[in-house]
């Protein structure tokens, strides 16, 4: 499957610290930037955080049940091979990341079974990284 690079622009009320976040904790590289905004290689993608006041959803978070979690709602996130999500996760508990689910096997031994984790940036933008070990599951029922 070949994919095109999506082009993601979220709201940011404090600007460098999500850049800090972005850069540094997920250890995407950054490319152009201006004094309101700044755009990240988010695993081929363009991920772009722009200065913004506080949201509705990044105020009050709301959520969906799934598989006995609280899962984010708004959220988005990347699909990533099963090794570069356990390195992620690594990474990720290094920098003594709060995370809003911890990382763990989804549906095990059902189909559809992934490795997820959910977390928010320093503005309440929720993210989730997810893996599948068989990838022709994604879109399995």
């Amino acid at each position: 499957m070949s994919l095109s690079p999506f082009h993601l622009a979220i709201p940011v009320y404090a600007l460098s610290d999500a850049r800090n976040f972005y850069n540094q904790v997920l250890g995407l590289e950054e490319g152009r930037s201006s004094d309101h905004w700044v755009d990240f290689n988010f695993y081929g993608h363009q991920l772009v955080i722009h200065e913004h006041p506080k949201t509705a959803s990044q105020e009050n978070v709301h959520s969906n049940p799934v598989d006995g979690h609280d899962v984010p709602v708004p959220h988005f996130g990347i699909v990533l091979q099963w090794d570069q999500w356990e390195a992620l996760a690594e990474r990720l508990r290094s920098f003594n990341t709060k995370f809003a689910i911890e990382p763990y096997i989804r549906f095990k031994g059902e189909v559809g079974e992934q490795a997820t984790m959910f977390l928010y940036d320093p503005c309440g933008n929720a993210l989730e990284f997810k893996a599948f070990k068989d990838m022709g599951q994604l879109f399995a029922k």
